[in-house]
């Protein structure tokens, strides 16, 4: 299976304000994941954007940059309300986990010591393959991987994660090269985000062009 791009439309781990417009533009191309962050949309906003998403034949997700379980459970209502496939995002909780699993949500939280907004990620790898090996046996779909937002070595993270973790991975952030996406191929996680690169245009002009040969470059 090759990875799977979730088109984010966010710049600098907030969703942009014409996110509605931007998916319009773009909801032709061959992406089939889309999503965005918590914040700064008001929630009717965000109601109207996944309702389209889905009226064009979408899978949705919302990522939610908290690190305090409130705070969690605050995005993690926002994804029921929102009717969102996915939660990505947040420190594990059983809360969210329960909540997610009454509303056929798939949860995948983050592993390891984040901090910040765009988030840094820190914590040893080992201690984050661990990590995903017991988030799997409390039931989480898959985990969030701030991959390249790892303050060393990025690739050997994401590849042991991958290998090891046993679950579906989600490589988020920062991916944001020819290279890095060359190795995403490589390392085959279930899926990976793109956001701030395309409004940055790191992979082409517009952002429907860029997502195509995005999933062009994944698919050959």
């Amino acid at each position: 299976m090759k990875p799977e791009l979730i088109v984010m439309l966010t710049h600098n781990d907030l969703t942009v304000e014409n996110a509605y417009q931007i998916f319009e533009q773009c909801r032709d191309t061959k992406a089939t994941y889309w999503g965005f962050k918590e914040q700064p949309l008001p929630l009717e906003e965000m109601k109207r954007i996944y309702a389209r998403m889905k009226e064009c034949g979408k899978r949705t997700a919302l990522e939610v940059v908290a690190y305090t379980e409130e705070e969690g459970l605050e995005g993690a209502q926002m994804a029921v309300e929102c009717g969102c496939d996915i939660l990505m995002g947040t420190c594990y909780s059983e809360a969210i986990a329960s909540l997610c699993q009454q509303h056929g949500i798939a949860y995948m939280p983050f592993v390891g010591q984040i901090t910040g907004r765009p988030s840094i990620l820190e914590g040893s790898i080992e201690g984050m393959v661990e990590e995903a090996k017991a988030l799997k046996s409390k039931g989480v779909f898959g985990i969030d991987l701030l991959g390249y937002r790892y303050i060393t070595d990025a690739e050997q993270l994401i590849s042991d994660i991958v290998k090891k973790g046993n679950l579906p991975v989600c490589v988020a952030g920062s991916i944001d090269s020819y290279e890095r996406l060359g190795f995403i191929k490589q390392a085959e996680p279930w899926a990976f985000t793109i956001g701030s690169a395309f409004f940055e245009h790191k992979f082409g002009d517009t952002i429907a062009e860029q997502i195509n040969k995005v999933c062009d470059f994944i698919e050959s």
